[in-house]
């Protein structure tokens, strides 16, 4: 089904934007492990909406409601289910877009798809409201893989033309990745980076209009030797997970289309051994190399188009009466996604990587 993902631990997602509610469904996890509800909370909460003019107005709690699978804080064995109410909608805001599909957005081949079924309520089960879902299963995997030793953590590496430092590719540390997971508004390295993001996202808005940007994403602790080749690579199965983020367009691992451009004696990472193992001296690769890790911190980065719903006016079709027209979206939205979208990154990688850790 194409909410799910996994073999082993299969994760399903359900729910609509502005539907009574929206949830997971986690089935195969572990038992005994110790679920901090407090710390997930906080994963949760960096997602969250309406958290300032960069953000959509719409106000929820996100909290989530564990229905089964959870017994005194612990997994019990049992399909994990946890599902989150939807309190703030207002759904007369998308009535237009019954007949006039969005430009940019999954309007228009849902209608194709579903025969004018499909719910445009704020997006339906094509929006952004989907990935707290997602994000409560990455937040509870993520925490059994800390006590696992493997630790990842994201930053926003760009919007419209102002970028961040990049994570250090060989030298990056589990203490710089979780230090930039706390910053609030915006998980950056350099704040004055940060303070000219906000400031692009200002602008825009100020435009009726939206910008895109790139996070980044970094994997520590994994060894050797996980993965396979060819269909069910590292790269493969984080690629489908993070493809499951709406707006996501793009991803590359290590030096990504960068690659392109360069020799094989300068994309090549040279090995050596350091304390008793194998490393390379610089990570072009992304710690894959034949879709299995090597060991080296997993690197990747994904590619999120501006938002579609703009106010400014734009052209598209009636689909009722098979004409051209004009739209002007009415409602609450982003204006820029990437700035709650670096837990849902990290919840990605965590979903993609329990099939080989767990």
């Amino acid at each position: 089904m194409s909410s799910e993902y996994g073999e082993r631990i299969k994760i399903s997602i359900f729910g609509q934007s502005h539907g009574a509610a929206i949830g997971v469904v986690m089935d195969g996890l572990p038992a005994g492990e110790t679920v901090d509800l407090e710390e997930l909370q906080d994963f949760l909460d960096r997602r969250r909406p309406g958290q300032g003019v960069h953000t959509t107005a719409r106000q929820e709690g996100d909290v989530p409601r564990f229905l089964s699978g959870l017994v005194d804080g612990h997994t019990c064995g049992a399909p994990l289910c946890a599902v989150i109410d939807n309190t703030d909608t207002r759904s007369k805001d998308y009535a237009n877009l019954m007949e006039i599909p969005r430009p940019g957005h999954a309007d228009y081949p849902a209608w194709v798809k579903w025969g004018g079924q499909n719910d445009v309520r704020g997006g339906g089960h094509f929006s952004g409201r989907l990935t707290a879902p997602l994000c409560i299963a990455g937040g509870i995997l993520k925490q059994i893989y800390a006590r696992r030793g493997v630790v990842i953590g994201a930053h926003i590496a760009a919007i419209a033309s102002v970028r961040d430092t990049p994570f250090h590719p060989v030298e990056i540390t589990a203490a710089e990745l979780e230090a930039v997971g706390r910053k609030r508004p915006l998980a950056v390295v350099d704040d004055r980076a940060g303070q000219a993001m906000l400031a692009a996202i200002y602008e825009a808005s100020a435009q009726g209009d939206s910008v895109g940007g790139v996070v980044e994403c970094c994997v520590l602790g994994l060894p050797a030797g996980l993965g396979d080749p060819m269909f069910d690579g590292l790269e493969n199965r984080i690629a489908r997970a993070a493809f499951g983020i709406p707006a996501v367009k793009g991803i590359e691992f290590g030096a990504g289309f960068g690659a392109a451009a360069l020799r094989g004696s300068e994309n090549n990472d040279p090995f050596r051994v350091e304390n008793g193992r194998v490393v390379t001296e610089t990570n072009r690769h992304g710690g894959i190399l034949g879709g299995i890790s090597t060991g080296m911190p997993l690197l990747f980065r994904c590619a999120f188009k501006p938002t579609p719903s703009i106010i400014k006016p734009q052209r598209s079709v009636n689909l009722r009466t098979m004409e051209n027209a004009d739209l002007v979206v009415r409602g609450r939205h982003d204006p820029c996604v990437v700035t709650r979208a670096v837990p849902c990154v990290e919840a990605a990688a965590a979903i993609a990587l329990a099939d080989v850790l767990l």
